[in-house]
C-alpha cells in the first residue's frame, strides 16, 4: 500500500466521541480505520492522505482533518502543475508539500 506520511499532521481522533456508526471505515479510501469492539479505531495511520472523507462523515465529531493540506493535495498539485508527484513535508504544519 501507498504511504504518504507516517504521522499525517492534522489527522485526529477522539475515541471517546466515537458512536461505532462505521461510516469512516466504509468510506476511507486506505483503511485508515477498522472497527472493533463496536468502535473505530486507527488500524493504519500511516496510509491517510489527508482527503477529510472521515470526518465528513463523522457526526459525533470523533474526527478530524484538514483536508487539502497533505500529501495527497500536494501530489495532485504537482502532477496538475506539470511538476510531477513530489511531497517534501516537514514537521510543522504548513511545512508540508512545497
Amino acid at each position: 500500500m501507498l504511504r504518504y506520511l507516517e504521522k499525517p499532521l492534522t489527522l485526529r481522533f477522539d475515541a471517546r466521541r466515537c458512536t461505532g456508526c462505521g461510516l469512516c471505515v466504509a468510506v476511507c479510501p486506505h483503511a485508515v480505520f477498522r472497527l472493533e469492539g463496536g468502535r473505530a479505531h486507527l488500524a493504519d495511520r500511516a496510509a491517510c492522505m489527508e482527503c477529510g472523507a472521515c470526518a465528513r462523515n463523522c457526526e459525533p465529531g470523533a474526527i478530524t482533518v484538514r483536508a487539502g493540506v497533505g500529501c495527497a493535495a500536494g501530489v495532485l498539485a504537482g502532477l496538475l502543475a506539470g511538476r510531477g508527484a513530489t511531497c517534501v513535508c516537514g514537521e510543522e504544519p504548513g511545512d508540508c508539500c512545497r
